[in-house]
């Protein structure tokens, strides 16, 4: 795919690349999709929990090629403000209302990157009694030493955007994950 052509979506901002194509994406929820369904069967009641914003293009992918029973439920939480960074202090806006109690509970996450918002929120949800509580998370940019059982890709160390991850709201829509260029770089993407 050639940067160019998405130019249009971008709202005159830079790529400094593509990290990971649409079919990269694709391919590997597919293979998540499949190794998440051999991990739990009907008995298990799994609900996935999405952490979003972030996690809602991955996760409405990723149930759609799973082969068992599931419910879905979503957690709103943030550490980011409008900026690049995390800002470490972590806010649940939505907790969600579904029991959890003797349950598989499957937290759904775009991105591992401080580990802020998980390490928050998995406690909160363990004192809810799931019967197990695992992660899948897109990209691990392995920081911190949280080891999701399921994980799509390494992610650099790099601000990415694309497929559901953001900058203030912006490129979400986009296909593909990638490296957005920063308004210091003079390197032009071609």
């Amino acid at each position: 795919m050639s940067i160019a052509v998405e130019e249009g979506q971008l709202g005159g901002r830079k790529l400094r690349r593509v990290v990971y194509e649409a079919h990269q994406l694709q391919k590997r929820v597919s293979e998540l999709a499949t190794e998440i369904s051999g991990a739990y069967g009907p008995e298990d009641r799994l609900l996935l929990i999405g952490i979003l914003k972030g996690s809602f293009v991955f996760l409405a992918d990723l149930v759609r090629r799973m082969t068992i029973p599931l419910q879905i439920d979503f957690v709103v939480a943030s550490s980011y403000g409008p900026g690049q960074s995390s800002t470490g202090d972590v806010q649940l806006l939505y907790d969600p209302p579904a029991p959890l109690n003797g349950r598989a509970v499957l937290v759904v996450e775009d991105i591992v990157d401080s580990g802020t918002t998980l390490l928050n929120l998995v406690p909160k949800l363990r004192a809810r009694g799931p019967s197990s509580l695992e992660i899948c998370a897109l990209l691990h940019k392995r920081k911190i030493p949280l080891d999701p059982r399921w994980v799509g890709f390494d992610a650099p160390n790099e601000f990415l955007v694309g497929y559901g991850l953001d900058l203030a709201e912006d490129f979400r829509h986009l296909p593909y994950i990638a490296s957005l260029q920063l308004t210091d770089e003079l390197t032009d993407v071609s």
